[in-house]
């Protein structure tokens, strides 16, 4: 039986990756920082820096597919990610499996409307274009060098796990009881994908070979409001759950923070309805 690996096995999309391909009888390698991912019975979990040569290597060896599930912290983005791509590729190849590549809408930039793989990519922000760069870099690689990858992406996740992106600390802070927030205008369309739907898609593009040298937004749920969204959250908790919404003014105060300035990088991509085409 050909063996999958994960890498960021401990992070929501890896994660949910993990369960995934477990759950379709495929031999699992789950890839971590610490090697103590929640995994299910039979899945080896396992330590290792993907930042190093050795590390990575070891990570993807004997694999017939990767699932580049990892990337650097959040403030670290534009130091650390085209390395640790790199590191990834070249261990990759090494293996000689397919690469499939988690990934966001980050490159779209504010768009109006349906999201899709045709949809002009005009970022507004360092790690949108850093996004844009980084597949660039991968899918040339397919074209040039004739690496075996596809990029699936998604937008702001929730579900088991995923309690670290925005929907999914709507969904904490609603459960701990607490008064939630949303960085937008809260009536606005928005897609919010559900995690085991992410992984499901990456699954997919890791099995068909035409998936491959192309970049695919996943399927996801019909878009709603962040209002709905925690409306339906609400609802499962059998209590109300209050919407706080960050104001024009709140925002111009906290853009000098280092704190606000990372969500100043994402927040083009609440001010208009924008959602990824599932149709």
């Amino acid at each position: 039986m050909e063996t999958c690996a994960v890498l960021g096995a401990g992070g929501g999309i890896g994660n949910a990756v993990v369960w995934e391909l477990a759950g379709r009888g495929l031999r699992v390698r789950a890839v971590s920082r610490d090697g103590r991912p929640r995994v299910p019975d039979g899945v080896k979990a396992c330590a290792a820096d993907l930042t190093g040569s050795e590390g990575a290597a070891r990570a993807c060896a004997d694999a017939a597919v990767v699932y580049h599930c990892v990337q650097p912290r959040y403030t670290r983005w534009a130091e650390e990610f085209p390395a640790l791509n790199a590191t990834i590729v070249a261990a990759v190849t090494e293996a000689g499996a397919k690469l499939v590549v988690a990934d966001n809408l980050y490159m779209y930039g504010p768009i109006s409307g349906p999201i899709s793989e045709t949809s002009p990519q005009e970022p507004q922000s360092k790690k949108g274009r850093l996004r844009k760069q980084l597949a660039a870099s991968l899918l040339a690689a397919a074209e040039n060098d004739g690496l075996r990858v596809t990029i699936g992406r998604a937008s702001d996740y929730f579900g088991p796990g995923g309690a670290h992106s925005v929907a999914g600390v709507l969904v904490t802070g609603a459960l701990a009881g607490k008064t939630v927030r949303w960085p937008a205008n809260a009536d606005l369309p928005h897609t919010f994908s559900y995690l085991p739907d992410v992984a499901r898609g990456l699954a997919v593009l890791g099995e068909r070979d035409e998936a491959n040298g192309k970049a695919w937004v996943l399927p996801a749920a019909a878009p709603i409001s962040a209002r709905a969204f925690v409306a339906l959250i609400g609802q499962a908790c059998s209590r109300p759950v209050k919407l706080s919404v960050t104001s024009k003014w709140a925002w111009a105060v906290r853009d000098c923070t280092g704190l606000a300035r990372r969500w100043t990088q994402r927040r083009n991509l609440w001010r208009a309805p924008s959602w990824p085409l599932t149709g």
